[in-house]
């Protein structure tokens, strides 16, 4: 396959125009890192939610502040993880953290793209399109030897423009209602084990029924912590029959990893693309019978 390019460039900065606009009043750069501690010995509860602040407070990308999915940017009410809140309140959070128009955001992780692609879906959802993703690690710029830094930064309050897509965060109903539709692929990208019925993680072994696994890592080059060529993912889709014609609802544990699957196929010039909040989590705790091994 020839080589193509990505659909929107504009939403994903390279470590050296990254490293050309470190000191751009106009940029803001923010840290997305959280660490999930799994405990497969407890299904009800199968991971518990650190910080990664800890880790930014040592050392982080020059300028950039520190974003706390949980803490500051979820639905603390709700039992499970990582649960998106309402979208005015979504977007009250993030222009208090910095978040504005008048400013491009970058969004960077030390332990896998995903957070930063949960974010930015979170902020493209509330109409916010000024944004990217930083393509690569912490520990990749870093070992590049790009400018880093210990002093804390935050941002001044900031607004934007709300513009609510609501069709991209997904429920139950959504999934349920999207089973045995031939119009719809349902799409787990969490590792393959899960997916096969062999790692009890999230209760019950399995999977929703009929759902296609491209594991969300094999997108990225993992060392690097940047993604893969555009047409090396394009070759993963194809590979599942998964065509640009198609409904794409993505799952996961808890809307993280199906965020990165959700990111490369809006890349790749998929049109739509669902990711179900919650995911297995949701589906674990209330017993919704949708699995199977």
């Amino acid at each position: 396959m020839g080589e193509i390019s990505w659909k929107f460039p504009e939403y994903i900065s390279s470590f050296k125009w990254l490293k050309d606009n470190l000191d751009n009043d106009e940029v803001r750069i923010y840290d997305c890192t959280t660490y999930l501690l799994y405990q497969d010995e407890n299904p009800s509860l199968p991971y518990i939610v650190k910080s990664g602040l800890k880790e930014y407070q040592v050392s982080h990308i020059k300028n950039s502040a520190y974003l706390d999915l949980q803490k500051d940017l979820s639905d603390n009410l709700s039992k499970f993880r990582f649960t998106l809140p309402d979208y005015e309140v979504l977007a009250k959070s993030f222009s208090n953290l910095g978040v504005g128009d008048d400013y491009h955001i970058v969004l960077y992780s030390r332990n896998g793209l995903q957070w930063a692609t949960r974010i930015w879906w979170m902020l493209y959802a509330l109409g916010f399109k000024n944004l990217s993703i930083l393509d690569g690690s912490f520990n990749e710029w870093k070992k590049n030897g790009f400018p880093v830094e210990s002093k804390i930064n935050y941002f001044e309050k900031s607004e934007f423009k709300i513009k609510i897509n609501d069709t991209i965060f997904v429920d139950k109903n959504r999934v349920l209602g999207s089973m045995n539709k031939k119009e719809c692929v349902i799409l787990n990208s969490l590792t393959e084990d899960i997916h096969n019925g062999e790692n009890p993680r999230y209760g019950r072994l399995g999977r929703i029924p009929g759902s296609l696994n491209i594991p969300f890592h094999q997108l990225t080059n993992i060392q690097k912590g940047c993604l893969k060529t555009p047409s090396e993912c394009l070759d993963l889709f194809k590979k599942k029959g998964i065509t640009n014609n198609l409904r794409v609802l993505n799952y996961c544990g808890g809307g993280i990893a199906a965020s990165l699957d959700a990111f490369v196929l809006f890349q790749l010039g998929y049109n739509e693309i669902e990711i179900y909040d919650n995911s297995l989590k949701y589906i674990q705790v209330i017993g919704v019978d949708v699995m199977k091994q």
